[in-house]
């Protein structure tokens, strides 16, 4: 998908939103079978639901390689079921983080076997660990600041000309990535860093998690100067929680449709009428 192509998705539905899948067995309704199979099942039926309201889907690669070779089954088929929905944005949530030919075969792996439009990756390798996302025709989403309290740790440390390291590695990006085929992960609980981040790089798409359970809220993204010209170009916005679990019983999938009906009312409210 072009950034041409998501921008007019995004304007035509006015919505940012993101859906996560982060199929969780101890969590899914217990009218699915706890495997693979109830994985599938699950996250399908969260999609069906839920396409009237998002622009992009996200499944969380940790929550089906846990399950083994059976869990790469279930994220092909999930993958798969993805396809049928072509207007929607695929992202593939791996944080992969490597060099070399480890770096493309992962590339090669997800976005190109599996199909999915994007994957996340962590640039702290450098350079090297990036460029191999680059192929034509998909998108590399590299984190910026996350959401976490260990940002902390390394992200927010402060270097000698008093400024964040993040800032630095988002001074690379601009170096090393376009923001034709980029993003940026910007936790939503960064509402006063977003602001500068998106002045730092005025350009590029951020994916923004941390909505919901995590404390963020789509006023905070929308008013942080993420959403530019009144236009929704520049950000999705991902719910995972409190979309996928929004019920734990057989009116699982309404409950899903209903959670994402209301972000997306709330994102409608900043499209010009």
């Amino acid at each position: 998908m072009t950034r041409a192509e998501l921008i007019k998705n995004i304007e035509n539905k006015k919505s940012v939103l993101c859906v996560g899948l982060d199929p969780d067995l101890t969590k899914m309704p217990s009218l699915f079978p706890s495997n693979s199979n109830g994985v599938v099942e699950f996250c399908k039926g969260i999609i069906d639901a839920t396409a009237d309201y998002a622009v992009a889907y996200k499944p969380n690669l940790a929550f089906f390689e846990s399950l083994g070779e059976s869990g790469w089954e279930a994220l092909a088929k999930v993958a798969d079921h993805l396809k049928d929905y072509p207007q929607h944005f695929s992202i593939a949530d791996a944080k992969r983080g490597d060099i070399g030919n480890t770096a493309k075969m992962y590339a090669e792996g997800i976005l190109v076997k599996l199909g999915f439009d994007s994957i996340t990756v962590a640039p702290y390798m450098g350079k090297d660990s990036i460029e191999p996302f680059s192929i034509l025709g998909k998108w590399g989403i590299a984190l910026g600041l996350t959401s976490n309290p260990g940002a902390q740790d390394f992200q927010m440390k402060k270097m000698e000309d008093d400024r964040y390291l993040y800032e630095h590695v988002l001074d690379a990006y601009k170096e090393w990535i376009s923001p034709e085929n980029w993003m940026i992960v910007v936790g939503a609980t960064r509402e006063v860093s977003m602001r500068k981040i998106r002045h730092q790089l005025p350009e590029y798409f951020f994916l923004v998690p941390g909505v919901g359970h995590q404390g963020g809220t789509i006023k905070h993204v929308m008013d942080s100067g993420v959403f530019t010209s009144g236009i929704g170009v520049g950000v999705l916005i991902n719910a995972s929680r409190s979309i996928c679990y929004a019920s734990s019983d057989k009116n699982y999938a309404s409950a899903a449709a209903k959670e994402a009906s209301r972000l997306h009312e709330e994102m409608k409210y900043y499209w010009p009428q």
